[in-house]
């Protein structure tokens, strides 16, 4: 049993085989108690054999591996598709013109449209919100986005909802967000969840090798080249004495230029750039935490990190950014201010890890 609880707790986020806190066992099992089966694939090709059974809903999660038309022919043979971490490539290939747009504010959100799904649900608190094109339905308006955006897809629907804030284990039980879920996916009588598995990819690179751009005669040329070389070390090489090692007058350390540099520094005292160096790294890791995009502006990141940690946001500002050292003392307080965010993010994002148990 033990042994069991370690495999389900090890599996990616967003698994519906996965009992962990970030899972989404309990999603799956209450789909099945209300009479939908709930077939679990982990690579492409089960996928698309799963959905020329019969009309289904087809949910995704980050598919980086598979190709635009690999993803494109499997929700096109979808009857409704449900986007539960969408990214900027699915968003722009399902729903052209939505991108994400940051967060929602802290709170649960009422609906605001007029979908059924999201009616019937009641109020959820979203985390990541997305903007709305003209042609696409948009619920739960927070922050600069939507928590929901749906659009038609044939004769069914599309949809795309953060559902690391809101179908996960841990989160299934707040607010109307387990009536959100079995609403999306419930429309039909069966829903392949695809859950990309390690390998899983339909991409082939088509670009020619090096080996292919290399005329047939540069080879051979080669070898000679190299062969002449050696003749010519051989034939002057009888000619040179042998080597004498030669006693230098000083002894050149090999860490002569380090300390050196080392010394320049603590000469400058250039606090302001080595509080730029600290904030650079705490920006990259911080961003990638939070799954922004190298694109993202420090100001971006300062924003996101306010509202996933509930800090206040000037503070965070300040800290990431803003505030200028003004001599060493005030650069230590500074590197441990961005030791304390990063920890903060780190234990917003993965809390799971935090737990004692």
């Amino acid at each position: 049993m033990i042994a069991g609880a370690g495999e389900w707790s090890q599996r990616d986020a967003l698994d519906p085989e996965s009992a962990g806190a970030l899972g989404t066992r309990a999603l799956s099992q209450i789909l099945e108690e209300h009479g939908v089966d709930v077939e679990v694939v982990r690579d492409h090709a089960a996928a698309a054999a799963a959905l020329d059974d019969e009309p289904a809903t087809l949910v995704l999660t980050d598919t980086p591996a598979l190709s635009d038309e690999g993803l494109l022919a499997l929700t096109d043979a979808a009857h409704d598709v449900v986007l539960i971490d969408p990214r900027s490539r699915t968003l722009d290939l399902l729903l052209p013109g939505a991108e994400p747009a940051g967060f929602a504010d802290a709170g649960a959100i009422d609906p605001e449209c007029d979908f059924p799904d999201a009616e019937r649900a009641g109020a959820v608190q979203p985390d990541a919100v997305f903007s709305a094109p003209d042609d696409v339905l948009a619920c739960y308006p927070g922050g600069d986005g939507f928590g929901l955006l749906a659009a038609e897809h044939g004769d069914g629907v599309v949809a795309a909802v953060d559902g690391t804030a809101l179908l996960t284990n841990e989160d299934l039980a707040e607010n109307g967000n387990a009536a959100l879920g079995v609403n999306l996916m419930g429309r039909n009588a069966t829903v392949v969840w695809y859950q990309p598995g390690p390998g899983d990819t339909d991409l082939t690179s088509s670009d020619p090798s090096l080996g292919d751009l290399t005329p047939p005669w540069v080879s051979p040329v080669i070898v000679l080249l190299l062969a002449a070389g050696v003749a010519a070390a051989i034939w002057r090489g009888r000619r040179f004495g042998p080597l004498v090692a030669e006693r230098l007058p000083v002894t050149v350390r090999a860490t002569e230029t380090t300390e050196g540099r080392a010394r320049l520094y603590a000469h400058s005292r250039d606090a302001v750039h080595a509080a730029d160096q600290l904030r650079l790294g705490a920006l990259e890791r911080i961003g990638r935490l939070l799954g922004l995009g190298n694109a993202a502006s420090a100001s971006e990141i300062a924003d996101a990190a306010a509202a996933r940690t509930g800090l206040d946001r000037a503070g965070v500002h300040g800290v990431l950014y803003q505030r200028l050292p003004a001599g060493d003392a005030e650069l230590v307080v500074l590197s441990q201010q961005l030791r304390h965010l990063e920890d903060a993010v780190h234990a917003a994002v993965r809390p799971e890890r935090n737990d004692p148990r």
